[in-house]
């Protein structure tokens, strides 16, 4: 019980201790003392004062401590040992790293072999895919809060390799990226140097770590041979009809030379730069991910992800199953107005109706009264993001003088644009209810529009306000043959009428949008598609060169040709100037060497769009299953090996967008039968972000990011490591301390000094009962937590082991050391391999197995309880877990401070709880 206690109270309070100082955590922290001390766990012993941080400000608070061995109490921070008695991780580190490497120890196991005689024998074992996010080398290298994730995944995956797991945990990188490409603009220096020499400061920072990577397996979305299987693929979409070009909408902006995200575009201007941005269609590449809207959601059922990331997905896809309905236009017999809604109910409240800006109807609706004003405001849209539009809170909008006619009561209805209205989104145009919408309450509101009620509460919701648009279901009023019916009723009745007389029907569209696929920059991968070239009539190719100034030439951007697959991979071309200029096509396009090209006498042009950066994290799982293959993306007999990802870990800003491409791209490799698996990601974990010790996230401009180089020098890789995986649960979001690495590093000083104790000692040194049972439940909550991915109180309860085993002194156990060492080694391997070597053993513990508890070592077979006289605590007793009560209350009367408050009573009735309470009433 108190082992139990003092691990729990232990990660508790490291969580509290960690977080702001808020006054709730200083009640937390006192209360759990108060806890604390009834349960025993101080045993008397007092407080001592321990730093913490409260909203960056340095204060004193009482911390829970004690000098009792850990078996039975929580250690009070002690001053940092001698040299002599400390961890010498500055020599052991590197050495094992230097072994490991030089004995391939991390080598991917094959899982299938084929013998002499042909056949194939396929190995018994389990196994595990575990793979981290991979990084994006920047320049700036790692900081202290990158590895939390890598180290997470590669405890699973040395825990597994010790279950007798075969384990494939691979690391790569995401190499393409504008940082390299405004870096090379800047300086002149090719986005390839730039990149290289990034990865190769991340791998030296990785090794320095300890993680336990098949460096085989190393793959760089750059790499040509990688950018093969990319373009490879690309032509699969093509092929299946699910690449296409586009005019795309886009948020151009000059001065960038680039097309910019919403979330780049603030008030009409570049987030970088403040530069003008302008809308403008431009031809695009564009990924039919909306084809696969319906696969993606449903394949989320059975994975185990985050809650919070599966709503993310399914918000993202936005399913919706409603009713599409057409107005026709008034004059205007051959135009209709096409809408989507959820709430066909309504459909007699519409008193106008909304077009985007953009809308292809826009000019033929509009009056010509309406013109100047129509045009001067779609012009002012064209400078915003559709993210500014729908954020905005204010209503704008203009009237085109034009009518649309109700499809049930041929009434009309004003059309009027707003920019709240999206072009790119469903129809571009709804039907505007303002009785039962709040945005079309506040639009019809600031413009004075007409508000018509058709629904009403049912009884039980109330009276109707006429104050703010009803938004709930109820039942229908003024809407014809549909009264009195209710909402859903009213839905189906109304959507079977459109259908009936040709004015829409039944429904469902997506909030998921296809996916723009080009970049106009020059660091990504080449589209691999080309178009043939028109001459003036009467101009032979063989007379004219499109390279050369002034050739006056057509690109048939409508008659694509994908490039022979024989001819991949497409690479780059050589060049000095990397920025994107002034012309949307792009910089490739003044690669004229590059760009244009004859074949079988033609003249034709490359594509000079690149693909994004989300292409090649969009595979790269399957590169790693077999990154030396030049024959074929990835084997299937590895596919059938090793997918889908046991374990993929990174940060919850990747929930929706790069998990849903990887997602697409891998259900189409599905359906083309390259992967026998349906989706690549079985199990999910998002580790918590670990923000500066001011409470803000790490950045450069903030001054408060925090290098592992500097932790590594002072207090060694397995440091960093404990404390990282110590500081809270793998999902919390926590603050960086660099003065609380200390306390990890007391823990590994005294476990390798309790090892070397114990490495002195033979056999003959045997374990007593309370050492056997605290080490098995040791054993078993490690064990438990680490499956459960609970690293830190996996840790608290080691450093009860170590603190009990260090209060043996020169008698510790090489049982103990042991099953310590093996336990400590998935955290800090180092520190394990060291402990492994200095126990006698000759070969690596990384596939030692692991270990096993015995559960009934486990149990108590004593139980402490209070005893109360009258309801109030006065003693507490230690008796048999099955004990009656009559032997209770002998115990009870062995405690001074119970026969005291019972002498000269008499005990009237007597209350007993087996394991829990004895309280005694007397007079």
């Amino acid at each position: 019980m108190k082992f139990l206690l003092a691990t729990i109270m232990i990660a508790q309070l490291a969580s509290a201790f960690r977080a702001p100082a808020t006054t709730s955590t200083r009640r937390f922290i006192q209360s759990q003392n108060k806890r604390a001390a009834a349960f025993g766990v101080l045993n008397g012993e007092s407080l001592t004062q321990q730093k913490y941080y409260h909203h960056g400000s340095l204060r004193q608070q009482p911390f829970l401590t004690t000098r009792r061995h850990m078996s039975d109490t929580v250690e009070e921070a002690a001053p940092a040992p001698a040299a002599s008695t400390g961890y010498p991780f500055a020599s052991i580190e590197p050495k094992w790293q230097a072994y490991w490497k030089e004995n391939d120890t991390f080598k991917t196991p094959e899982r299938r072999t084929t013998n002499e005689d042909g056949t194939v024998t396929k190995s018994k074992n389990k196994k595990k895919y575990v793979l981290d996010m991979f990084p994006y080398p920047s320049g700036a290298g790692l900081h202290v809060g990158h590895p939390e994730g890598y180290t997470a995944s590669d405890v699973m995956s040395r825990y597994w390799r010790m279950t007798s797991h075969d384990v494939l945990h691979p690391i790569g990188w995401d190499s393409f990226g504008l940082p390299a490409e405004q870096f090379a603009i800047q300086t002149g220096t090719h986005p390839e140097v730039e990149t290289k020499k990034n990865i190769a400061n991340f791998k030296r920072q990785l090794q320095m770590l300890g993680f336990s990577y098949d460096w085989e397996k190393e793959v760089a979305t750059t790499d040509v041979e990688y950018v093969k299987w990319t373009q490879w693929i690309f032509l699969q979409l093509y092929k299946k009809g699910l690449a296409s070009q586009s005019e795309v909408s886009v948020n151009w902006c000059p001065a960038l030379g680039t097309v910019l995200s919403n979330e780049e575009v603030i008030n009409g201007l570049s987030e970088r730069g403040d530069h003008p941005v302008t809308r403008l269609p431009l031809r695009q590449w564009v990924l039919k991910i909306t084809e696969y809207a319906d696969r993606l959601e449903q394949g989320l059922e059975g994975l185990d992800w985050p809650s919070g990331t599966m709503t993310a997905q399914e918000q993202w896809i936005g399913k919706s199953v409603g009713t599409e309905i057409d107005f026709n236009v008034d004059g205007l017999d051959d135009k209709k107005v096409t809408v989507f809604t959820t709430r066909a109910d309504t459909l007699f409240g519409v008193t106008y109706v909304t077009l985007a800006p953009e809308h292809p109807l826009v000019s033929s609706v509009t009056t010509s009264d309406q013109k100047e004003e129509v045009d001067a405001y779609v012009t002012a849209t064209s400078s915003r993001s559709d993210l500014d539009r729908t954020s905005s809170k204010e209503k704008t909008g203009v009237f085109t003088g034009g009518y649309a006619i109700h499809p049930l009561t041929n009434e009309k209805v004003p059309i009027w644009i707003g920019d709240y209205v999206l072009g790119s989104y469903g129809t571009g145009a709804v039907m505007a209810v303002p009785a039962h919408d709040e945005r079309d309450y506040e639009f019809a509101s600031k413009f004075g529009l007409e508000v018509k009620w058709v629904v009403e509460p049912t009884k039980k919701d109330g009276e109707l306000s006429t104050e703010e648009a009803f938004t709930k279901a109820g039942v229908n009023v003024n809407s014809g043959e549909f009264d009195g019916m209710k909402t859903q009723k009213a839905k189906k009745a109304i959507t079977a009428k459109l259908a009936e007389i040709s004015s829409g029907g039944p429904k469902i569209t997506y909030k998921l949008r296809d996916w723009v696929f080009s970049r106009q920059r020059y660091w990504g991968e080449p589209i691999p598609i080309y178009f043939p070239i028109d001459f003036p009539e009467g101009v032979e190719d063989s007379d004219v060169d499109p390279k050369v100034d002034g050739c006056e030439h057509t690109i048939r951007f409508d008659k694509p040709i994908p490039v022979d697959e024989a001819d991949l991979p497409l690479t780059l071309p050589e060049m000095e100037d990397f920025s994107p200029g002034d012309d949307p096509a792009g910089c490739l396009a003044r690669a004229k060497d590059w760009r244009y090209f004859q074949k079988d006498g033609k003249w034709f042009s490359r594509e000079t769009n690149t693909m994004p950066q989300w292409a090649g994290s969009c595979w790269y799982y399957f590169r790693f299953l077999d990154p030396k293959n030049g024959e074929s993306a990835f084997s299937p007999e590895l596919d059938e090996d090793w997918m889908p990802v046991d374990l993929y870990v990174g940060g919850a800003e990747h929930a929706v967008l790069h998990l849903l491409y990887a997602r697409f791209w891998h259900q189409v490799l599905y359906d083309l039968g390259y992967t026998k698996h349906p989706e690549p990601f079985q199990k999910l974990v998002h580790q918590g972000m670990i923000l500066g010790s001011d409470g803000e996230k790490m950045s450069k401009s903030r001054g408060n990011v925090v290098n592992p180089d500097d932790v590594v020098e002072v207090h060694g890789a397995d440091a960093l490591r404990l404390y990282e995986m110590f500081m809270g649960p793998l999902e919390a979001v926590k603050p960086w301390q660099t003065s609380q690495v200390s306390g990890v590093v007391r823990f590994q000083n005294k476990l390798f000094n309790v090892v070397k104790e114990a490495a002195k000692n033979d056999a003959s040194v045997e374990m007593d009962e309370e050492t056997t049972k605290i080490l098995h439940k040791t054993m078993k909550k490690v064990t438990e937590d680490i499956e459960n991915m609970s690293f830190n109180t996996a840790i608290s309860a080691m450093m009860v082991l170590t603190n009990h085993l260090t209060s043996l002194k020169d008698q510790v156990p090489r049982e103990a050391a042991e099953k310590l060492t093996l336990m400590v080694s998935p955290f800090a391997p180092h520190l394990g391999e060291e402990c492994w070597s200095l126990l006698g053993h000759d070969y690596t513990l990384a596939y030692h197995p692991w270990v096993e508890h015995d559960e009934a070592l486990c149990v108590d077979n004593t139980v402490k309880m209070g005893v109360q006289v009258n309801g109030k605590t006065r003693g507490e007793i230690e008796i048999p877990k099955d004990a009656d009560q009559e032997g209770a209350m002998a115990e009870a009367m062995k405690v001074q401070s119970v026969s005291n408050q019972l002498d000269g009573k008499d005990v009237k009735k007597i209350i007993y709880v087996p394991g829990r309470i004895l309280n005694i009433v007397a007079k």
